[in-house]
């Protein structure tokens, strides 16, 4: 068995064995471990949340005083402590739900957004970062100043552009690849702390 093919076995076992629904649980509390994301008590939103894997570490990291919804167009079995709805992100009025939900602006946006790959680069590539500029407009609507987010991309010729468009919001905007993620994969997550406006 080779390497990646033995670390990917390894998360996917750890997931099982720790009662979470996906392996990218572990990319999540990695981002974590390393940028402090998600604070105890925060309100959190996770865009794209199927199946539910940041959702329950976004529960945990929140604890019982904070708030976290996820919202994706597939169904979600229920979550404890989480609020999930089923709705597109692209749609105009999700915004208005989140902040019906929390009644205030969140303090993290989370979004491990992928479109179903063709196997096509450039068409794979263009819809995963047009799903992620859908979330961004979200975020600009109801993340809270000083509030951080996580977008993964697959990284290309439109997410440096992206990334430009994220520094001018944030105080700080990292370029990462956590150990959970495939190395071959062409999957990069960018940490974005402290919201400016």
């Amino acid at each position: 068995m080779k390497l990646a093919d033995a670390k990917r076995d390894q998360y996917r076992r750890m997931a099982r064995q720790r009662g979470y629904r996906s392996r990218a649980a572990y990319k999540l509390k990695e981002l974590h471990q390393s940028y402090r994301i998600i604070g105890p008590g925060f309100c959190v939103l996770d865009l794209g949340c199927a199946p539910g894997g940041w959702t329950q570490v976004a529960v945990q990291l929140a604890g019982s005083k904070g708030r976290v919804m996820g919202i994706d167009t597939s169904y979600v079995d229920e979550i404890e402590n989480a609020y999930l709805y089923r709705g597109d992100i692209s749609d105009a009025s999700v915004s208005d739900i989140v902040m019906e939900y929390f009644r205030r602006k969140v303090n993290a946006v989370i979004c491990d957004l992928s479109p179903q790959v063709i196997g096509n680069w450039s068409v794979d590539h263009a819809r995963q970062m047009s799903l992620n500029h859908d979330a961004a407009r979200i975020m600009s609507r109801v993340l809270a100043y000083k509030g951080n987010s996580v977008f993964k991309v697959f990284d290309g010729e439109s997410s440096n552009e992206f990334r430009d468009w994220l520094r001018k919001r944030f105080s700080k905007v990292h370029t990462t690849k956590p150990p959970a993620s495939r190395k071959a994969s062409s999957e990069v997550y960018f940490v974005c702390l402290g919201y400016l406006r």
